[in-house]
């Protein structure tokens, strides 16, 4: 049974100890020892990383009661070997962790909103919510969880006896009523108190922030994604090197910059919709033309097909009423952009047809999906290149 010098003293950095098995697999080697300040995977925080002598450790795992230190390279057994942790690896997995407890604990506090699930990665941390929380909600979680950082309160690890701590129940925001035996207690001064594996920072402090970055619904409650300490400081100094870079490309303040893009998103959108309309009126003189030089089917019916390059559905739904005016007519639109291509089948004044199974050799076609009536159908696909090969197959299997 390997020693974990980490479960009471998370500041702890290096330490001497005996190989007591390696055992290769996959490549890597599985080194356990005697004691070790390296923290295995577990309770949702990655393990750390570091060095066994000379080998790199690149993450640890715990089963069936053995610490399995993954090495790049085998370790004798019975050798006494310094082990030594990656400190900026275990410090980040403590503010991500300590953090977590806090922004949780104010969640619970404050709107009674329990924390379901937590999901820590080398980029991103979240936790699931049981309930939905506003913007200005979450807003106010951040700031009691940050005066608590700035506090400095300690966080205390203590061991209890499972049927013991029945009798914090009411102050811990979770309790699991099927651990058993001795539980490991991670409670911050006057706030969160919980069952932990993990590893945390002595007091608060070292956390130096959280931040929430955004929140989304999530099976009937929220998933909120935050970021704490360094991993804060990193987030805060991109994103205000890319809002300082906008702001001189724009040639306004950084505060002025929302409402800079706005504008000038509005003015883009009016430019296009004037093209659009230059070039639906376009469409519209060639439609004559088009008309004219359509072939006919076995049921004298002319079959319009009209590809409209730099165009949407929505273009096309606006075009209808044109094609639908002519007579003896079943009309394909084709709308081509550069990721999606959009079409409609409609049939003109005095037209029999069922535009259903046109839009079906269409979906074949393109590989796409759509649907509709008899005398109307919509579809869509990704774009491909050879999209004027296709629409010209179904023209033919239509003649």
């Amino acid at each position: 049974m390997t020693i974990k010098l980490f479960e009471n003293n998370s500041l702890l950095k290096q330490c001497v100890a005996k190989v007591t098995a390696c055992t290769p697999k996959d490549g890597k080697y599985l080194v356990e020892l005697d004691q070790t300040v390296f923290f295995p995977e577990g309770g949702g925080q990655l393990s750390d990383r570091g060095k066994l002598a000379d080998a790199v450790v690149s993450h640890v795992s715990e089963k069936d009661g053995h610490i399995y230190h993954e090495c790049d390279k085998p370790l004798e057994v019975g050798a006494e070997v310094e082990a030594v942790l990656d400190w900026s690896v275990r410090l980040d997995r403590m503010q991500q962790h300590l953090g977590e407890h806090l922004l949780s604990y104010a969640c619970w506090k404050l709107f009674k909103a329990n924390n379901i699930g937590f999901h820590m990665n080398e980029d991103d941390v979240f936790i699931d919510l049981d309930k939905e929380l506003t913007d200005e909600e979450l807003l106010q979680a951040e700031l009691y969880t940050n005066e608590i950082i700035w506090e400095n309160r300690p966080v205390h690890i203590s061991y209890m006896d499972s049927i013991e701590a029945v009798k914090l129940k009411d102050k811990m925001r979770k309790f699991n009523s099927k651990l058993t035996g001795t539980l490991r207690i991670v409670s911050v001064e006057d706030a969160d108190i919980c069952t932990c594996c993990g590893t945390h920072p002595p007091f608060t402090g070292m956390l130096g922030s959280v931040k929430v970055i955004r929140h989304e619904k999530h099976k009937g409650g929220c998933r909120v994604e935050f970021v704490c300490g360094h991993r804060a400081l990193l987030d805060a100094d991109a994103k205000n090197s890319t809002l300082l870079s906008v702001a001189a490309s724009l040639s306004v303040k950084p505060e002025q910059v929302p409402a800079a893009v706005s504008k000038q998103k509005n003015d883009l959108l009016a430019q296009l919709d004037i093209a659009k309309s230059k070039l639906l009126k376009i469409e519209e003189e060639k439609l004559q033309e088009t008309y004219a030089a359509a072939p006919v089917n076995a049921d004298g019916v002319k079959v319009l097909a009209l590809p409209m390059e730099g165009h949407d559905a929505k273009d096309i739904k606006a075009f209808l009423p044109k094609v639908t005016a002519l007579k003896n007519t079943l009309s394909l639109l084709l709308a081509v952009q550069p990721e999606r291509i959009s079409y409609a089948v409609a049939l003109g004044v005095d037209t029999e047809g069922d535009c259903r199974s046109v839009i079906k050799l269409l979906n074949e076609a393109f590989g796409g999906r759509g649907g509709g009536k008899s005398d109307c159908a919509q579809g869509g696909a990704d774009y491909c290149a050879d999209w004027q090969e296709k629409l010209q197959s179904v023209v033919e299997k239509l003649k």
